[in-house]
């Protein structure tokens, strides 16, 4: 039982392994480093509540349509 324990976490570092160098990380495949952020890199912008209120106008057309879509349904 333990060698089959050990057998499942070695295949399942195997299959980590490949997923890595399938996804092309082969740096940390090879050398076990982790990819670091580029620092010239802007943060996305926040969104301004604008977005936010057409977004809620928005979800409450799609709401309203739905109701009448299960008003519809219930009546056949």
């Amino acid at each position: 039982m333990f060698e089959f324990i050990i057998l499942c976490v070695f295949a399942l570092v195997v299959g980590y392994w490949a997923t890595l160098w399938l996804m092309g990380r082969r740096d940390d495949v090879l050398h076990g480093h982790f990819v670091q952020t580029d620092a010239g890199v802007e943060p996305r912008p926040e969104q301004s509540s604008a977005g936010a209120a057409g977004r809620a106008d928005t979800l409450q057309a799609l709401l309203t349509s739905i109701k009448q879509d299960l008003k519809n349904a219930a009546r056949l």
